[in-house]
């Protein structure tokens, strides 16, 4: 059918993909669980979690194989879903992973497989993690190369609605599963799995843009809007007065209506669209020296060799820049703490005594929160280099410097304390989601973006492994005198947090050392952009 064979019906597939690839954000649900029947302490737990990070960020495999899988398209072949390569293949593998990992684990903690021993629980995590960077790589980079004038924006969706995954998951667990988290992994297990083996075939990548492109990606936008404030509302309403199990069914379909949405902006699109279809394969935000004069061509090259940049570099080429590890350093300092907080969300939570329904409703809000941070600086920096010139970095600037005084928020211990810095933190890390792949795409050009921004996305991990298990597993298992090797009391973690405000900090002065390093670059981006109109 010729209404499946649209970027937007890809965009919409991409769309629920993600919308259940966050399984490693609900950590926090099934945490507890996964600790007691392993008899594990925290510090032993935080390392789990540790390789979960590593799972979900480290894609660098994830964005090799996007890359050969879409080579033929590139050279002119064929591309797309109908070669004999496309996302589908990276999807694929995504779901194999997703399921096999997340069993083992069920298997595990149910005692279906006699208990593995802590390495080899680590690699049951790191498989099921892994899962999310092949979806994510699909998704992402497909979005970007259709949607090339607006990059920014098409990243901040995708990354959105895996933002908000771990809210639907928890949706979900709290209608399906009758609060068991046991039950809940298996979920994890075969959710992703079916959903993105049905859907896959619908990713493809097209070479077409037309003047209604941002309409229809403000469209997604408002529906994206639409969904994180009815979540918002129900985890509140649950928090506040609960739902009974019939209420919790009605809740559920009401959200699988909103997520059927995107199919609607899809048909209006190509209905829209039919008549007024471009060639298009660049983008205004990459330099094309085909587009350019003779003179304007070594001005721009001069440039680019002064700022240390060049288009379309593979991986090893960018390494070589410097602007590469400056926003790898902010990646550790920024996506490293914000990681760590949410992965210790539920012991802050016990060690302030609050309730299993709060740190459920704050698991549950931290993905709306990480939501706002990637849907909004994604659009926001658009918005901002479009209009006014700013360059991304800036506003990558702007989030870290607010990130620290989220982390000294936690610290201070304050009564409804982690309610505020979970908000602060949890915005500012989504942020970084969706800044760091459209950056990325405007530093190294988009060819091989896959493999660049998910060798980045190590920092992640890298940054987790350090604030988590050096630092907040360290201290707290130093601090704890409880029974069950436990702490209560604002002092359990803060020094913890007032230690990973400082690294903010520092984050936030790396961005604004790339900032200065760029502004040629977007100066040149934004010049393009008003040349093209």
């Amino acid at each position: 059918m010729e209404i499946l064979r649209t970027k937007w019906v890809a965009m919409a597939a991409s769309i629920w993909i993600q919308c259940t690839s966050g399984g490693s954000y609900t950590f926090g649900i099934y945490s507890a669980v996964l600790k007691s029947t392993q008899s594990y302490d925290q510090s032993t737990l935080d390392t789990v979690s540790v390789f979960k990070d590593i799972g979900a960020n480290a894609g660098v495999f994830s964005g090799l194989l996007y890359t050969y899988a879409t080579s033929n398209r590139r050279r002119g072949r064929g591309g797309g879903i109908g070669g004999a390569g496309g996302p589908w293949v990276v999807l694929a593998i995504g779901a194999i992973q997703c399921f096999a990992g997340y069993f083992l684990i069920w298997a595990s903690v149910t005692g279906v497989i006699k208990k593995p021993p802590v390495p080899l629980m680590c690699l049951f995590m790191f498989l099921a993690a892994q899962s999310q960077t092949f979806f994510n790589t699909a998704n992402v980079v497909s979005a970007v190369e259709n949607f090339a004038d607006y990059g920014g924006t098409a990243v901040g969706i995708m990354k959105g609605f895996l933002g908000l995954s771990g809210a639907i998951l928890i949706q979900l667990y709290e209608t399906l599963c009758a609060g068991d988290p046991a039950s809940f992994i298996l979920l994890l297990a075969v959710t992703p799995t079916v959903l993105s083996l049905l859907v896959m075939p619908l990713v493809r990548i097209y070479e077409t843009s037309v003047a209604d492109d941002k309409k229809h990606l403000n469209g997604l936008s408002a529906v994206s809007l639409i969904i994180a404030a009815y979540l918002m509302i129900l985890i509140i309403l649950k928090n506040t007065f609960g739902l009974s199990s019939w209420a919790n069914v009605v809740t559920l379909v009401c959200l699988l209506v909103l997520l059927a949405l995107p199919l609607l902006i899809a048909r209006r699109a190509q209905r829209d669209s039919m008549e007024k279809t471009v060639p298009h394969d660049y983008s205004p935000l990459i330099s094309s020296p085909k587009a350019t004069t003779s003179g304007n061509q070594s001005s721009e090259g001069d440039s680019r060799i002064d700022s240390g940049l060049s288009e379309n570099l593979n991986l090893l080429q960018a390494m070589k820049n410097l602007s590469f590890w400056l926003l790898f350093l902010a990646m550790i300092c920024g996506m490293g703490s914000g990681l760590s907080t949410i992965n210790n969300i539920r012991q802050i939570g016990e060690s302030l005594r609050y309730s299993s329904v709060e740190i459920n409703s704050l698991v549950s809000l931290w993905s709306i929160w990480n939501f706002l941070g990637r849907f909004g600086a994604g659009y926001a920096s658009d918005a901002l280099l479009h209009k006014k010139g700013w360059p991304r970095p800036l506003l990558m600037a702007a989030t870290l410097g607010t990130m620290t005084i989220g982390h000294l928020i936690i610290a201070s211990g304050f009564q409804g304390n982690l309610y505020v810095g979970s908000v602060i933190v949890g915005v500012c890390y989504g942020s970084q989601w969706s800044l760091m792949p459209t950056i990325t795409s405007e530093l190294f050009g988009v060819r091989h973006m896959g493999t660049i921004f998910n060798t980045i996305s190590v920092a992640s991990p890298i940054g987790s492994y350090i604030f988590s298990v050096k630092l907040i597993g360290y201290i707290y298992d130093k601090t704890a005198s409880g029974e069950g090797n436990t702490c209560y009391g604002s002092h359990c973690f803060r020094l913890s947090f007032i230690i990973m405000a400082s690294v903010a900090f520092f984050g936030f002065l790396v961005a604004i050392v790339l900032f200065f390093r760029t502004k040629t670059l977007y100066r040149q981006i934004l010049v393009k952009r008003l040349h093209r109109r």
